[in-house]
């Protein structure tokens, strides 16, 4: 929970999102005051209305003409001022959600990869599209109702107290009371707003899964299960929301009756004095209509609390989304195109979430060109192994150098300039296919070369086939292609980057025997000249591997070349021939 003082500045700090456009927003405001101030010009209209506009002393200046007129030129000039104010709030707030949009999202895309395998996608998804969504009203909605209803109930006070210094203290003393109820109900609809934006991200979550796996739901007959867990989260969310809604209900009932009170105390006090002639009729309608206005701008003004511990609430999950620590990137020093000799010194690593070490002083040296496979049971370690060459982690334990230079020392964006990565997971964007090969720092590339890629790939075979070639869309992550067109694209990516070094985990696993074939022979060009690190599940795609190292419960059991672990008797060989068994 936070204190009033990280409040005040969580506040600050979200109306520091209003300053680059403190124009529009200042003229906003201007036009809320100027709306706020025509306000008291109706209950002041009615005493020279009724003491002078009706009866024999009516005064001849006061025409009906001039009271109609009056009438008129107030809420005009009200609704002019009101539709100026709402649509420049509007345009600020508007504004303000795409400034924190951008600011989270570039925060994202510069996580570690640590924070992705803390929190689930549907989580931040719910940050970036709800959570700073509700950000707006405690920036703008609440700032300017705040404005505009604290003038109003300034105007109407000061006209009450020109008309009768008493009654107004009077109406004054519900002050307190009312800032009490707000007080006590401020911070459960702060708590209960923090928690519903918790369930929504989950119930996200769970949308985001059932549409992502709905091939799996269908086949294995899930849906009354995430029908159930759908339930289940939708039900929770409800929960919190209905909880937020019995202090932002309760609210302004009590402080309507706190006010009726007042005014039924002001009402009798005026009766008498009316009946002792201390007060006009002219006076006492007047003061009445202000009374009664106050309560608008006043409830109003208790209705901003639920909306602005919302906002408050949401400013916390996206401030603290925009405060997570980036991706460490101490390293200064910058190489261009490295020479691709690597050396893993004695490395260790653990997840934090696993107490046994899924790298255990693990030493091996690659020499520049060299090819080395990593095999090696399931768990063993040769994903995380590779996972330390571009930082996505950084070891627990012993170093990693790249031509010499410690991984540490080289800037990220140097280190992984160097290095192409084709993984067993594909992943490819809802774009054209030339977007999808010339992406990120290769969009710049030109047609022929983004050609020459797919060619040595293999993938111009099939793109030469779609209606619109390279320009083709290819859906969501690939959906439109197979699993080896979509293995293909990402090879020619890797291609095209034209990197020293060269990661390769489960390459050509998604293709079938003829596509593999192919793929392969690609490969084995691409490979000449570059540092390959292949990791492979099939032991028959790396035979002709410079050096293979089997890998087993995070360390390095053996290392050499295909005939020489066979010769061996080891661990190599009793794979190979399991899985020659099996495949036989």
């Amino acid at each position: 929970m936070s204190s009033p003082g990280s409040t005040r500045e969580l506040y600050l700090r979200l109306l520091s999102y209003v300053r680059p456009h403190a124009r529009a927003f200042a003229l906003s405001i201007l036009c809320m005051v100027a709306a706020a101030a025509t306000e008291p010009l109706f209950p002041a209209l009615m005493k020279p209305l009724l003491d002078g506009g009706f009866g024999q002393g009516r005064s001849p200046e006061l025409s009906p003409q001039f009271f109609a007129g009056a009438l008129v030129a107030i809420f005009l000039a009200r609704g002019l001022l009101s539709f100026a104010s709402s649509y420049l709030v509007s345009w600020v707030g508007n504004r303000v959600v795409l400034d924190l949009r951008a600011a989270m999202f570039a925060r994202l895309i510069r996580m570690p990869t640590r924070f992705f395998d803390d929190h689930s996608s549907g989580v931040l998804l719910s940050r970036i599209a709800y959570d700073v969504g509700g950000v707006t009203a405690a920036a703008t909605t609440v700032l300017t109702v705040a404005v505009r209803d604290s003038i109003a109930v300034l105007g109407l006070l000061g006209w009450l107290f020109y008309l009768n210094w008493k009654l107004t203290l009077i109406a004054l003393l519900v002050g307190p009371a009312i800032a009490l109820v707000v007080r006590l109900f401020s911070k459960r609809l702060r708590r209960m707003a923090r928690e519903s934006q918790h369930a929504m991200g989950d119930l996200v979550h769970v949308l985001e899964e059932t549409i992502e796996c709905q091939r799996v739901v269908k086949v294995f007959g899930g849906q009354e299960y995430e029908a159930r867990r759908f339930e289940r989260a939708n039900q929770k969310l409800r929960g919190f929301n209905m909880r937020q809604t019995v202090p932002a209900a309760a609210t302004v009932p009590i402080t309507q009756m706190l006010a009726a009170v007042a005014l039924a105390i002001i009402v009798y006090i005026a009766l008498e004095e009316s009946i002792s002639n201390r007060t006009t009729v002219g006076e006492f309608a007047s003061f009445i209509t202000a009374t009664l206005m106050l309560l608008a701008p006043l409830k109003r003004l208790t209705d901003v609390n639920a909306p602005l511990q919302r906002g408050l609430a949401a400013a916390e999950s996206v401030f603290g989304m925009i405060d997570s620590p980036v991706e460490e990137d101490r390293g200064t020093r910058r190489i261009e195109r490295a020479r691709g000799g690597i050396v893993y010194d004695d490395v260790s690593f653990t997840y934090p979430t696993r107490t046994a070490a899924a790298l255990a002083g693990v030493s091996l040296e690659v020499h520049p060109g060299e090819t080395v496979a990593l095999v090696g049971p399931s768990g063993g370690g040769k994903t995380t192994l590779v996972n330390l060459l571009p930082r996505f982690y950084a070891p627990s334990g012993g170093r990693i150098l790249l031509d010499g230079h410690d991984l540490q020392d080289l800037a990220l964006e140097s280190l992984r300039a160097n290095i192409a990565l084709v993984s067993q997971d594909v992943v490819l964007f809802n774009d054209s296919i030339r977007a999808n090969i010339a992406y990120g720092r290769m969009s710049g590339a030109s047609e022929a070369e983004v050609i020459a890629a797919a060619e040595a790939a293999h993938a111009m075979e099939y793109i030469r086939q779609t209606p619109e070639g390279l320009g083709t869309l290819i859906g969501e992550n690939g959906l439109r292609l197979s699993g080896g067109q979509r293995q293909r694209l990402a090879i020619a990516r890797a291609l095209l980057k034209n990197a020293p070094v060269l990661i390769l985990d489960e390459a050509t696993s998604s293709l079938d025997s003829e596509s593999e074939r192919l793929v392969q022979a690609a490969l084995e060009v691409l490979m000449r000249g570059r540092t390959t690190i292949v990791i492979a599940h099939r032991l028959s795609t790396i035979e002709r591997a410079d050096r293979i190292a089997v890998l087993a419960s995070g360390r390095i059991v053996e290392s050499g070349t295909h005939a020489e672990l066979l010769a061996r008797e080891g661990l190599y060989a009793r794979l190979y021939r399991i899985q020659f068994a099996t495949e036989a």
